[in-house]
């Protein structure tokens, strides 16, 4: 690889990173050059942390085998996995820990003590072994993202010369920085569909953040919340309440989501929801759908922690349908992506009549008129209620427990 080959590799890098690429096309558009240009690598491996409720970071690899296929996998907290003792002994541990930069093995000369990973790429062929770390500045690191792994591997005989490490160590800082601006821009996908929902976070993304500007939409409402929340978190114990709401929490989230709607608020044990669609009737099916999900996904967790021994509910639920406002309302200083509107208020007094009424879920009129005539056949009158704040008795309605609505599966 020549001193022209490194500049048009990094300028690619350049241009393909402003460009938005993602990591994998990065990776991958980066290697295949490389090899062209006569660098015999065999794989490349890049890791990188990042912001996420679940994992820790990705790690991207390469091999010369499968050229058009970057494999990427997502890995947990260390800590909280079951490859902590494999990572204490790793080279990039190492190099963490020693503040080094770099780690050269050649391993056809059996350079592989104190890494057993060195070991297991030496039996299968590999010849040299180079690994670098690329620290971020630590007052612009967000969370555990604060540098770039990599590691480079070759079956040539004799491994890498110099030129090749020099190669490297030229355009590896290049693909870091256009790794970094692709693995940032999920990041902040990831939070704000994690913390406003799945729709407002595009939104919010495609900078619809202006204080006040709202949009009148259509939409069936959902709320819900645990039954009996408060006497059940005074009689466990602290340490069980958050297992237990995140149980729940995530039994009505998952088929909110598998029906096509999106949470935007969770309020305590609560869950406010969403279903838009452009027919009413579509956004009410699924709905429907949710709340039979809902319901299959309950039994199997309240059948894993009766086995467990553990504190078991319920969730009552309301759903309403109605024009609400949509958009961003707050101070200056603090905003929310959210629904406003007075039937925002009658579908969480639609679910808080579920104890009275004896009945799990709840709809409200308007919700079984926009439904398909077959559909609606399977909700039945509970009565007439007053609602808290509501002007007038509501009729509200509840499944037919003979008549099935038939879930996502």
């Amino acid at each position: 690889m020549n001193r022209d080959d490194i500049d048009n590799i990094a300028a690619w890098l350049a241009d393909r990173g402003l460009a938005g690429d993602d990591e994998t096309s990065l990776m991958q558009g980066f290697c295949r050059r490389c090899v062209d240009a006569g660098l015999e690598m065999s794989a490349g491996t890049a890791i990188i942390d990042t912001l996420h409720p679940v994992y820790e970071g990705r790690v991207f690899h390469w091999t010369r085998d499968t050229p058009d296929d970057t494999r990427v996998t997502e890995y947990l907290p260390t800590a909280a996995s079951d490859n902590e003792e494999s990572w204490r002994r790793s080279p990039f541990y190492h190099l963490l820990q020693s503040g080094e930069d770099e780690l050269r093995r050649r391993l056809e000369l059996g350079e592989t003590a104190g890494f057993p990973i060195l070991d297991e790429l030496k039996e299968r062929g590999e010849t040299d072994y180079f690994a670098m770390i690329h620290r971020f500045d630590k007052k612009t690191a967000i969370g555990e993202m604060d540098c770039l792994m990599s590691r480079w591997t070759t079956t040539r005989p004799g491994g890498f010369d110099e030129a090749d490490l020099e190669a490297l160590r030229r355009l590896v800082p290049v693909l870091g920085l256009a790794i970094k601006a692709a693995s940032l821009a999920r990041v902040a996908e990831s939070l704000v569909e994690a913390y406003l929902g799945r729709d407002p976070g595009r939104r919010v993304l495609q900078g619809r953040m202006s204080r006040g500007v709202v949009e009148k939409i259509n939409a069936v409402l959902w709320f819900s919340d645990m039954k009996g929340f408060t006497a059940l978190s005074e009689s466990i114990a602290s340490d069980q309440l958050i297992p237990l709401l995140d149980d729940y929490a995530e039994a009505v989230i998952s088929a909110v989501h598998a029906a096509g709607g999106d949470v935007l608020k969770l309020i305590g044990d609560g869950t406010l929801a969403i279903f838009t669609a452009d027919d009413p009737e579509e956004a009410c099916c699924s709905a429907l759908r949710a709340e039979a999900e809902l319901r299959l996904r309950l039994d199997e967790l309240n059948q894993r922690r009766e086995d467990e021994g553990r504190p078991t509910t319920s969730i009552y639920l309301g759903l309403h349908i109605g024009d609400v406002f949509y958009g961003n309302i707050g101070s200056k200083d603090r905003l929310d992506f959210t629904v406003v509107g007075q039937a925002v208020n009658e579908v969480s007094r639609i679910a808080s009549m579920c104890s009275s009424a004896d009945r799990d879920v709840l709809f409200s009129a308007a919700f079984r008129e926009s439904l398909p005539e077959e559909e609606g056949a399977k909700l039945v009158s509970v009565g007439r209620y007053a609602l808290r704040g509501v002007g007038r008795a509501q009729e509200l309605f509840t499944l037919d427990p003979e008549l099935a609505v038939f879930p996502l599966r």
